[in-house]
């Protein structure tokens, strides 16, 4: 079974060490920090580990976002993305909910198209010779996991 809540500064160290950007880039553990701070990360634990984490904003022209899903090495195909996800389908307060990922990242697109995504558009020049791949999906319209949030 899979937990989802929000995450604390107690979770950074485990979340840092599951993200593989993180490994080689020190920025990258103060962006994890910052969605803590800010209330958009939430965790995905089995049992005692925090196996996945996610990043639900709303900076995306006043929409729902997934900004971030990572799933630990040790925790692929667990169902710990999708279980994020549905969450954050379930939780999001817009009706419209977006996310993207690069075009190399296949996994993420398969996850993204077995929730019911479907692609919106295509965004080159963030990464060099990888597009990066909107996608979109009616979201549950509600405060549904009781997460509070301000356009911004």
């Amino acid at each position: 079974m899979v937990d989802i809540r929000a995450a604390t500064m107690a979770d950074l160290e485990s979340l840092a060490a599951l993200d593989t950007v993180a490994v080689c880039d020190p920025g990258r553990r103060v962006q994890i920090r910052q969605w803590i701070e800010s209330g958009t990360c939430h965790v995905a634990h089995t049992g005692d580990s925090v196996g996945a984490y996610g990043v639900l904003a709303y900076h995306f022209f006043g929409n729902g976002f997934i900004e971030m899903v990572m799933v630990g090495d040790a925790f692929r195909r667990q169902g710990l993305g999708m279980a994020l996800v549905r969450y954050f389908q379930a939780c999001c307060t817009t009706p419209k909910l977006f996310a993207s990922t690069n075009l190399s990242n296949q996994r993420m697109q398969e996850l993204l198209k077995a929730a019911g995504f479907r692609t919106s558009g295509l965004i080159d020049n963030l990464d060099d010779n990888d597009p990066e791949i909107v996608f979109f999906s009616r979201s549950g319209v509600g405060d549904r996991c009781g997460i509070a949030h301000e356009n911004t």
